[in-house]
């Protein structure tokens, strides 16, 4: 798997990246405590053409739209890969894919209008004109600019870190519960 398909997966995973070691594990399961319930955002009023436009200039100079930029051609790939074994289609698989670029625009336009929505329906026109103000800003470029490595890093050390804390924890667990006369596997 190529590091910018790595990081537009898991970089979109971080959470589950998170806790998924430790959940794993049927004897922690069971404990795991309930999720404190999330305080209720404020709903924006409906969505006007500017809120809307304004949505849509933050999704795409926060630089969210670049994770779609990947994922089309690693289906691409994908489809390639499967049809290994026939390599007499590989020519014609290739041009297929290839006269499909402006369909696979078309829908790529269209999750950028639904991520725009998505963001129309959780930020008000106000929150949505400061953020984009942020990102048309030297800092603001420069935010994104640094985003794909700084993914890559956080991704690697959460990596590493889930590792540690998982491991901790278990040895953790073990021993109290040794104290307490019972043997985890």
């Amino acid at each position: 798997m190529s590091p910018r398909r790595s990081r537009v997966l898991l970089a979109g995973l971080l959470a589950a990246t998170v806790c998924s070691p430790i959940l794993a594990s049927p004897a922690l399961a069971q404990a795991k405590p309930a999720a404190p319930a999330a305080p209720a955002a404020p709903q924006p009023a409906a969505i006007t053409p500017s809120h809307l436009a304004l949505a849509k200039e933050v999704m795409l100079s926060s630089g969210i739209a670049r994770s779609f930029d990947s994922i089309l051609p690693a289906f691409g790939e994908q489809i390639k890969q499967a049809a290994v074994t026939r390599p007499e289609l590989t020519k014609d698989l290739a041009e297929v894919i290839e006269k499909m670029q402006p369909e696979l625009e078309l829908q790529k336009q269209r999750i950028i209008d639904t991520a725009s929505r998505i963001y129309a329906n959780k930020l008000t026109e106000a929150e949505l004109r400061d953020i984009a103000t942020f990102f048309r800003s030297a800092s603001g470029k420069r935010y994104v600019e640094t985003q794909p490595q700084v993914l890559d890093d956080m991704v690697q050390a959460m990596q590493t870190w889930t590792q540690e804390v998982s491991e901790y924890m278990m040895v953790r667990v073990r021993a109290e519960m040794g104290k307490r006369g019972h043997q985890l596997q």
